[in-house]
């Protein structure tokens, strides 16, 4: 089933799922916990992401061939990193580029996304995809110039600037997807392609990544990991191609859906504001 959370006209959230052939009814949740489907037609007024994310972790340099365009030798083990859960953004959303902590080198980053359903620790790779509660489209939205030479080498700060994480629009049950390392992802800039691969070139698969981030730690439901991101990316093109004011990105993912978010750049009191200094 593929599952989503709107708000409708009345700023009140609900469930909803999309059918075959796109259209959308309404899921009721019971009173101990569970969903119902129904055959009620429903009209979004705005989609939020899919659950309320209570940890994002992300996957580097994960694509043989995104390696190979950034010049890097395939990692040994997984290259993890984190996001904030405040990084979320649903489909239609904006992607706000900084301008307080300013950046002007924001990329995009189309991605396959898992989501963890109930805990797990320890787990085998042969076990792994029974912890799945579903898939999502993800864009690991990332500043290049804090991420690397404004960040003291740590990917955290320029990962986790607000909305650098559009989830959505739905999460597709697990059941519908018993190998997700089959699926043909997309992204496009402006309707231009910019990233098209499949997920078999994942140098670590899902089960593998699964088992490495839940060893001597407990992952919790509501966990997302972003599985890591095609060739493609805009550093990496020539010229190179960061994200600016106007644009439109969207990741489409096999099975899944379309996540589509506008390009908007920050907005604040600059007379209010304390101009950060550089280090």
């Amino acid at each position: 089933m593929k599952i989503f959370r709107y708000l409708d006209k009345s700023g009140s959230m609900g469930f909803g799922r999309f059918d075959e052939q796109g259209q959308m009814f309404q899921i009721l949740k019971k009173d101990n916990g569970d969903f119902e489907a129904t055959t009620h037609r429903i009209t979004p007024f705005q989609f939020l992401t899919p659950i309320d994310f209570r940890c994002i972790y992300g996957v580097g340099l994960n694509y043989k061939a995104h390696a190979q365009e950034t010049g890097k030798e395939p990692p040994k083990y997984p290259m993890i990193f984190m996001k904030a859960p405040t990084t979320t953004q649903g489909t239609g959303d904006p992607v706000v580029i900084p301008r307080y902590l300013r950046s002007d080198k924001v990329d995009y980053e189309g991605e396959l996304g898992v989501v963890i359903g109930k805990p797990c620790k320890n787990v085998k790779p042969e076990e792994a995809l029974s912890y799945v509660l579903g898939y999502t489209c993800a864009n690991d939205i990332s500043a290049r110039d804090w991420q690397k030479e404004k960040g003291g080498g740590q990917f955290c700060r320029g990962k986790s600037f607000d909305t650098f994480c559009p989830v959505g629009p739905c999460l597709t049950t697990a059941d519908e997807i018993p190998d997700p390392s089959k699926l043909t992802l997309r992204t496009f800039l402006n309707e231009e392609k910019m990233q098209e691969s499949s997920t078999s070139d994942m140098i670590f698969d899902v089960p593998t990544l699964i088992s490495f981030l839940s060893g001597s730690t407990t992952l919790l439901p509501g966990t997302l990991i972003l599985t890591g991101t095609p060739s493609g990316v805009g550093e990496a093109r020539e010229p190179r191609r960061f994200l600016v004011p106007g644009d439109e990105v969207t990741v489409q993912i096999e099975g899944i859906g379309i996540l589509t978010n506008p390009v908007v750049e920050e907005i604040f009191d600059e007379e209010e504001a304390e101009t950060p200094k550089e280090q």
